[in-house]
């Protein structure tokens, strides 16, 4: 069994879960559980719409990334209440998103790179750097909408600590690991970049990526 289906396997396994979920809280007339379910089901969707509406292939590593994400966070965390049980669920998964932001960031001003009618000729430095800002400004935004949320619909997104009701101390914490997951990425990246060459696995995504998008790189240098 090659990498690919093992990928789309667990891609569907895992939306195989909430579509049992969703089943189970619509028979139990649990309407947030049957509606967060639905969300992440149609979120989990994405990938597959974009690559036949707009054929843009997504490597499987991109989408297990994004629904295994969007699996632990939603549905592990806000229906199955991760986020109250485990104090650290949250911070594992903001440092993760810095993470994945940083990879998708470091991969989108790489490929521009390989676009002749973009004209870009960005240095390793460059690219490291934006994909550290992309990963934090994203993860910035990220906690605007959770401020938002909670102030004008009454939700607990910011998930405030007991000494710190206001949430400010969670909003800091998450920046702050959001911050160092974008770091860790992005100097990964560079040292590759400038150091190993086209050795590592943001590389061999990226050649996975141009390979499968011809059309998307025609006039390639």
């Amino acid at each position: 069994m090659n990498s690919l289906s093992i990928h789309r396997r667990i891609c569907y396994v895992l939306q195989g879960i909430l579509f049992l979920e969703l089943l189970i809280a619509l028979w139990q007339q649990n309407w947030f559980p049957a509606f967060t379910s639905a969300g992440i089901i149609g979120i989990t969707l994405i990938p597959f719409v974009v690559e036949r509406r707009f054929r843009i292939h997504i490597p499987p590593q991109f989408q297990l990334m994004g629904i295994g994400f969007a699996f632990a966070s939603l549905f592990l965390g806000e229906v199955r209440g991760y986020y109250t049980r485990f104090w650290w669920w949250d911070i594992v998964l903001h440092t993760t998103s810095g993470l994945l932001l940083g990879i998708v960031g470091f991969l989108l001003v790489h490929v521009l790179n390989e676009i002749e009618r973009i004209g870009m000729q960005l240095k390793p430095g460059f690219v490291a750097f934006f994909a550290f800002l992309f990963s934090v400004g994203l993860g910035a935004l990220w906690e605007i909408f959770e401020f938002s949320m909670d102030t004008l619909f009454g939700t607990n997104m910011q998930k405030p600590m007991l000494n710190d009701p206001s949430g400010l101390l969670d909003t800091m914490v998450d920046l702050i690991v959001d911050t160092v997951g974008a770091l860790v990425i992005s100097a990964f990246g560079y040292y590759h970049l400038k150091l190993v060459g086209s050795t590592s696995f943001l590389e061999r995504w990226i050649e996975h990526f141009i390979v499968k998008n011809p059309h998307l790189f025609s006039r390639r240098r």
